[in-house]
């Protein structure tokens, strides 16, 4: 619970890296969870045609890949620092505070609307009717959610390397749970399509999607490009507005910010879609609309796919309340990080008591990448394009400013004009595709400004500041060509631990297999339902000993 290693206010140092593998699994964990069941089936019912979702996804995560890759992990990688004090350097403490609390609050409501989505399954085992208003209408929907921010806030509050080790447990788990559901439902919507008998080819596919699941909608006017938009956006708080520097500070690597390409292709591509097929298929069994992502996974899956939501909660929840209590314990460092994660934790947990908080996801996470966008694009200019163009870093400190003056009116100009242009204002452009004018026009006036205000003077401090960040940048590069370890946790596996790794990949298979069975006709969705619970039990057991056991023996 110790803060030590979290580095909130200096450069994570050479030994304390994190290897590849806690990126994959961080990434492909957070990114197939509890928001994956919500958005699929909102894209039912944005009207939007199989082709033009399929496309749409594959071209909007792939500039999400690209921008993790070419700007937040290169950014994060030469700093080593968080967001948060980066940030500081470059607009002061007093444009850090404010900004900490908007992100902060921002990811708090994030995190809770995915703590809400786990509370959503748990209730069907209670029986308690469907909540989507904005108060609970029972109770017993309030503890269930405060019990399940309880495991959240715990797991999170222990730091990065704890949430990626959760992360590596239930991935391979979760990826597969998505499959498994679509394939369990679509002989249901098979049997629903005219003039289809089954499904074995991809002409069949399309029949059944363009009919049953995602039923194109001209009137709506949504499109390729809507959808193509929106999964680049989606995470825009964490690549386009450099967000993930905070985790990916502790990257050996810069090219670690392509594993985000595991969370966009399995999650935002391939278990958006797999939402879909489960959202159209339960929606028929039950015979009614107005779903939440437990009442769709408990027809796909039974009691498997009441756990399967709340996995998927905690795996999204729990890195971004690790990222809130970050944010606001940037408003004063002399905080424990690990006590802010607990209030922050606890408040989150408050707000997942509201179901509404689920249900307009879809436009919270567009309208939270545009209040951060030009934050994001202010300090992209400052670390790139300044020196490229005579301008000198962190000018704003070397004048000892409290407040960057030129970052906060870019950072107001930006959201101003998001509001000007968007449905609130003129109307002419989607929320979706706001960010290109908002990014062009912050990195514009923040040049302009930032020059009028200084940044073209010369600054002996900041020729030895250079230096100094040359020299650390140059002794990490050593250290590792060297050979030097990072915090790799992980040792070689004993003989049981082995084994236990084995019977987890079997499970992982044996899960499969019913699946495709049911897919086939083989077995029946309730053989499914019942037959599913003992590979996924055997799998927990196996893998949790495999890995957790095995990264233990140095930690």
């Amino acid at each position: 619970m110790s803060t030590a290693n979290e580095f909130e206010t200096s450069p994570v140092a050479p030994n304390q890296l994190q290897p590849a593998k806690n990126f994959a699994a961080s990434y492909s964990g957070e990114h197939v969870a509890g928001t994956e069941f919500v958005i699929g089936a909102l894209f039912v019912s944005w009207g939007v045609s199989t082709q033009d979702l399929i496309l749409g996804l594959i071209i909007g995560n792939l500039f999400a890949v690209l921008t993790w890759g070419l700007i937040t992990a290169p950014i994060a990688t030469n700093t080593r620092l968080t967001l948060y004090a980066y940030l500081e350097k470059i607009a002061g403490p007093g444009t850090v505070k404010l900004y900490s609390v908007v992100n902060g609050a921002l990811f708090a409501i994030l995190a809770g609307a995915m703590i809400t989505v786990s509370a959503s399954a748990v209730r069907v085992l209670f029986d308690i009717p469907t909540q989507q208003g904005w108060y609970p209408t029972d109770i017993r929907f309030v503890l269930i959610a405060l019990a399940v921010g309880a495991v959240v806030v715990t797991i999170a509050m222990k730091g990065f390397e704890k949430v990626a080790r959760f992360a590596e447990v239930c991935a391979p788990w979760m990826i597969l749970m998505f499959g498994v559901g679509a394939l369990a439902l679509i002989p249901t919507l098979v049997d629903a399509t005219a003039g289809v008998s089954s499904m074995t080819s991809i002409a069949d596919f399309m029949a059944v999607a363009d009919s049953k699941i995602w039923i194109h909608k001209p009137e709506e006017g949504i499109g390729m490009l809507h959808v193509a938009a929106f999964a680049w956006v989606a995470n825009l708080a964490m690549h386009g507005s450099l967000g993930d520097m905070t985790l990916l500070r502790f990257a050996k690597k810069s090219k670690y910010g392509y594993f985000s390409a595991l969370g966009m292709f399995i999650g935002h591509f391939f278990a958006w879609i797999c939402a879909g097929i489960m959202g159209a298929g339960a929606g028929i069994l039950l015979q009614r609309d107005g779903l939440d992502p437990g009442d769709v996974a408990s027809q796909a899956l039974g009691a498997v796919g009441i756990l399967a939501v709340i996995i998927a909660g905690w795996t999204t929840s729990n890195p971004t309340i690790y990222r809130a209590g970050l944010a606001f314990q940037s408003i004063n460092y002399k905080w424990n990080r690990t006590k802010v994660t607990i209030v922050v934790g606890v408040v989150t947990t408050i707000i997942a008591c509201s179901p509404k908080v689920f249900s307009g996801l879809l436009g919270f996470v567009g309208l939270m990448g545009i209040l951060l966008a030009p934050v994001g694009a202010l300090i992209v200019t400052e670390h790139w394009i300044f020196p490229k163009i005579g301008l000198t870093r962190y000018w704003s400190n070397y004048q000892n400013n409290t407040t960057n003056f030129a970052a906060v009116i870019t950072w107001f100009a930006g959201v101003g004009l998001a509001v000007l242009l968007g449905e609130y204002g003129l109307g002419l452009l989607h929320l979706f595709y706001l960010l290109i004018p908002v990014w062009v026009f912050s990195t514009v006036l923040y040049i302009v400004l930032a020059k009028a205000m200084g940044a073209g003077n010369a600054f002996p401090e900041a020729i030895e500041a250079e230096k100094k960040e040359t020299a650390r940048r140059d002794a990490e590069a050593q250290y590792l060509a060297s050979g030097g370890k990072i915090n790799d946790t992980s040792t070689e596996k004993s003989g049981i631990e082995k084994i236990s790794q084995i019977i987890s990949y079997a499970s992982l298979a044996a899960c499969a297999v019913i699946g495709v069975g049911t897919f086939t006709g083989a077995f029946t969705l309730e053989q499914l339902r019942l037959w599913l619970i003992f590979p996924t039990i055997t799998y927990f057991a196996a893998a949790t000993f495999a890995i957790v056991k095995g990264n233990s023996k140095t930690a």
